[in-house]
């Protein structure tokens, strides 16, 4: 279904019909989204993102490279992994989706809004939504991948939780090592800091992801963020102090 409007104006309309109608923004914006024919906010910006150009985006990713994909909820950061899984397996290559925040029925459900059927895939593409999930078994799970291999690990914050698993950093320098022994491409989506204000920036940057603990961002290859339909991919570098 194609918008009549860029999602930015969409919002900006939102603004307006929450001051006018006195009612918050939320409740504007999903107003705005029936109107485009959509349930929700959060379905309009998702379904917008699925358009997000996947295919360009692997282009720009090499076997052994670390991707962090970071947005606000609601953005469409879980769907552009998948996509970037979806296109990676048009190309012959396997992938690999780690969650523990989607089911099954919620990634097949994913697979319908690409418009893609995740039986043409069958035998390579994979679900794991282990309690277990840390470093230590994702390279478990990956280690008989084949190079060219599209691992999205949702979220990147996930591997933190427990107080049992490794510090995060020890945990994603194993995997940057892991990656390029193995040339595999391996996507972290991220979750962005609530101080995130739009109206100092268009959108996120590395400053902005959440770490309740240390990480060395500068072990990210690439990055990519999301925000109202806008989409910035770049090399990683350390965010600014």
């Amino acid at each position: 279904m194609k918008l009549s409007a860029p999602i930015h104006q969409l919002k900006r309309r939102a603004r307006t019909v929450s001051r006018e109608a006195g009612i918050p923004l939320n409740k504007a914006l999903n107003r705005v989204a029936r109107q485009e024919g959509f349930n929700s906010w959060s379905l309009l910006a998702a379904r917008a993102a699925a358009g997000t150009p996947a295919k360009d985006i692997l282009a720009q990713l090499n076997p052994g490279d670390l991707m962090l994909l970071g947005a606000r909820p609601g953005q469409g950061k879980t769907l552009l992994g998948l996509k970037l899984i979806v296109e990676a397996m048009k190309l012959g290559h396997q992938g690999v989706f780690f969650s523990l925040e989607y089911t099954e029925a919620d990634v097949i459900s994913h697979f319908r809004t690409l418009d893609s059927d995740i039986s043409t895939f069958a035998g390579q593409f994979e679900f794991d939504s282990s309690d277990a999930i840390n470093s230590y078994y994702i390279m478990d799970r990956l280690a008989s991948a084949q190079p060219g291999t599209v691992a999205v690990l949702d979220y990147l914050q996930l591997l933190d939780q427990k107080r049992s698993n490794p510090e995060l950093m020890v945990q994603v320098s194993s995997l940057k090592t892991f990656a390029r022994d193995n040339d595999l491409i391996i996507v972290f989506i991220s979750q962005i800091d609530r101080s995130f204000d739009l109206a100092l920036k268009p959108l996120p940057d590395l400053s902005d992801v959440r770490l309740p603990n240390p990480l060395d961002l500068s072990l990210f290859d690439k990055s990519c963020f999301l925000n109202d339909g806008r989409m910035r991919v770049e090399a990683a570098s350390r965010p600014p102090p």
